[in-house]
C-alpha cells in the first residue's frame, strides 16, 4: 500500500487460526506483501498440525491461546496488540490479502471505527448452502432487533480502529464473537463502514471449523443474550405480551362460564389464569426497571469510548491537537 498518509499508522494483522497449515503461510506472505508497514500476528488456537512452524516461517509472530474459541483469541488478541489500525481476517485463505488496502483505506477515509468485508460469493462452494441459508437468517434477524447498520454480520474480514479495539468487552467464546461485534457498534451509534469483496473458496485440505447447527445455536443463544442484555424491555415485555395472551386464553372460557351461570367450576384454571397474569405484569415491570439501567450502562460504555482517541495520538478533529502528553505517539506495535 502506497498511500503516504498511512506511514505513520502501525497497523497490526490480525489472524485467528486452528489447523491452518495447508494456507496460514501464503495468507501471512500475501499480507505482508499487500501491508508491508504492517505486523502481522497469528494467534494459534491449539493447532494440532504445522499451523505456528508455518506461520512463523513466513514472518509472522505466533501467540498461542489455550482457551479453545474465536472468541477467546479475539479477547486477547485485542488486549494484548496496541495498534493504530487492527485487520482482522482468517487463516483459511478464503478472504483475500489484495483487499486489505482498500479496507484500512476506507476505515481512514470514512473516518469510520469498524469496516466490515461483506462476502460476495458466499456459496460458491457446494458445502456453504446450509451456512447461506443461516447467514441470511440471523441477517434478517438482526435487522429487525438492532437496525440496519450491516448487511454481513458473520464476515470475519474486518478492520477496527483503537477506540473500538479498547472498547470492545469481548464476551464471547466462539464464532458468535462477529455478532457482538455488530451489536456493540449498533448500540454505541459508532460510524461504520461496509465494503462487498470476493469470498474465496478453501483449498484441498483445509475444512471449515463452523458448525451449521451447533454454532448457528450458539449465535441464536447470544443474540438472545445480547438483546436481554441491550434492549431489556423489549425483551420482558415480548415475554410478558405471551404470558399475557396464555392467561387470557385460560381466563377466557372460566369469564364466559360465570357471565352465563354465575358459578366458576373451572377452579384451578382461573387460578392458573391469575397466576400467569400475575407473571406477565411482573416481567412488564421487570422490562421497565431493567431498561432504566441499561441506559445507563450504555451512558458509561458511550463515555468510555468517546474518552479513547481513534489511533495513538492522532488529533481527534482537524487543528486540534489532543495528543497525550508527553510527546510523540509511539511508533512501535507492544504485543
Amino acid at each position: 500500500m502506497s498511500d503516504l498518509m498511512f506511514d505513520d499508522l502501525q497497523i497490526a494483522v490480525l489472524l485467528p487460526c486452528y489447523n491452518e497449515e495447508a494456507t496460514i503461510g501464503d495468507v501471512v506472505a500475501g499480507f505482508r506483501r499487500e501491508l508491508p508497514n504492517a505486523h502481522v500476528f497469528v494467534y494459534d488456537n491449539n493447532s494440532s498440525d504445522r499451523t505456528a512452524i508455518l506461520a512463523a516461517r513466513a514472518g509472522a509472530t505466533v501467540v498461542r491461546e489455550p482457551r479453545q474459541g474465536k472468541g477467546h483469541v479475539v479477547r486477547r488478541m485485542f488486549a494484548d496488540i496496541d495498534a493504530d489500525i487492527y485487520v482482522m481476517a482468517d487463516g483459511d485463505g478464503t478472504y483475500a490479502p489484495e483487499d486489505a488496502p482498500d479496507l484500512v483505506r476506507t476505515l481512514v477515509t470514512e473516518r469510520s471505527d469498524m469496516v466490515v468485508g461483506t462476502r460476495r460469493g458466499v456459496t460458491a462452494d457446494a458445502g456453504r448452502s446450509g451456512h447461506a441459508f443461516g447467514n441470511r437468517l440471523f441477517n434478517f434477524i438482526y435487522t429487525a432487533l438492532f437496525g440496519r447498520d450491516f448487511t454481513d454480520i458473520f464476515s470475519g474480514y474486518r478492520v477496527f480502529n483503537r477506540r473500538f479495539a479498547k472498547s470492545f468487552p469481548a464476551l464471547s467464546g466462539g464464532f458468535e464473537i462477529e455478532t457482538e461485534m455488530s451489536v456493540h457498534a449498533s448500540m454505541l451509534r459508532m460510524p461504520v463502514s461496509e465494503l462487498t469483496l470476493d469470498y474465496g473458496r478453501r483449498p484441498e485440505g483445509s475444512d471449515s471449523k463452523l458448525s451449521t447447527f451447533k454454532d448457528g445455536f450458539k449465535i441464536l443463544w447470544m443474540l438472545m443474550l445480547l438483546v436481554k442484555e441491550t434492549r431489556p424491555f423489549l425483551f420482558f415485555s415480548s415475554i410478558s405480551g405471551a404470558m399475557l395472551i396464555a392467561s387470557l386464553a385460560f381466563m377466557a372460557p372460566v369469564l364466559a362460564e360465570y357471565f352465563e351461570t354465575g358459578l366458576v367450576s373451572r377452579l384451578p384454571t382461573w387460578i392458573a389464569a391469575i397466576a400467569l397474569l400475575m407473571i406477565s405484569m411482573l416481567f412488564f415491570v421487570a422490562g421497565v426497571i431493567l431498561d432504566s439501567l441499561a441506559r445507563s450502562r450504555a451512558e458509561h460504555k458511550r463515555m468510555l469510548y468517546m474518552g479513547l482517541p481513534t489511533t495513538r495520538g492522532e488529533p481527534r478533529a482537524v487543528g486540534v491537537d489532543q495528543r497525550p502528553s508527553g510527546g510523540k505517539a509511539r511508533k512501535s506495535i507492544a504485543a
